[in-house]
């Protein structure tokens, strides 16, 4: 799959909520990196965001590949999420989302890289829970 297939496929995936496409897409034992969930297992960071979003927009904005310092292959998507979460409350922001390849190119880690100032508020007051970051902070 080239990095722009393995970008729409995740997109489509995580639009449609299809958990059983999303990690498809991740190795057996994959990660998330997430600043409002931590880091979590891909098979079950999926499933709790699944379970806090009610409708999800993406927009491609882009698409760059490249390798980490240690050679591992680095595919990064650009893109809007139009999040409404699962009471429909609008948490939308940007975000790259930094995929980390193993040699069979499924995702072996997954970073998200955004400001969730604007979106931490949101999610905190919808889920009752605290983010992640701001439980450390």
């Amino acid at each position: 799959m080239t990095p722009h297939e393995l970008a729409g496929a995740y997109l489509a995936a995580l639009s449609d909520g299809d958990l059983g496409r999303i990690l498809d897409l991740f190795a057996p034992n994959g990660m998330v990196r997430s600043p409002m969930y931590g880091p979590m297992a891909a098979a079950e960071f999926y499933p709790a965001v699944l379970a806090d979003t009610s409708a999800s927009h993406l927009t491609l904005r882009g698409v760059t590949t490249g390798q980490t310092a240690a050679g591992v292959t680095l595919v990064n998507v650009w893109f809007h999420y139009d999040w409404r979460l699962a009471s429909g409350l609008a948490a939308p922001f940007d975000v790259v989302d930094v995929l980390e390849l193993d040699e069979q190119g499924r995702v072996a880690v997954l970073h998200i890289v955004y400001d969730t100032v604007d979106v931490r508020q949101a999610y905190e007051e919808d889920t009752g829970h605290t983010s992640w970051r701001a439980a450390r902070d």
